[in-house]
């Protein structure tokens, strides 16, 4: 699992999944899921924290790792070839 996913890793991984987007529907929309979740956690967190919902702070938090998450779950799953992962390159 990569230590840390910047915003740059993110953006090519996306750019993968539109260029693909016909081979790989399903994987095009699981990855618009993924940083869905990475937005709704990275905003969440400050509206959970101002009307003190502390039981959001989990669920904001899991939204933020579900990208980083995702891709480790992916490249691991690619290593024991179990589910191929074509946009492993565009990592590099």
């Amino acid at each position: 699992m990569p230590h840390h996913l910047p915003l740059a890793k993110l953006q090519r991984i996306k750019k993968w999944h539109v260029e693909h987007r016909p081979e790989h529907p399903l994987e095009y929309q699981l990855w618009d899921t993924m940083l869905i979740l990475w937005v709704l956690g990275r905003v969440g967190w400050l509206p959970a924290f101002a009307l003190d919902a502390p039981w959001a702070y989990p669920l904001c938090l899991a939204g933020m790792l579900a990208p980083h998450l995702y891709v480790g779950w992916r490249l691991k799953a690619d290593a024991t070839q179990r589910v191929r992962c074509d946009w492993r390159d565009s990592l590099n």
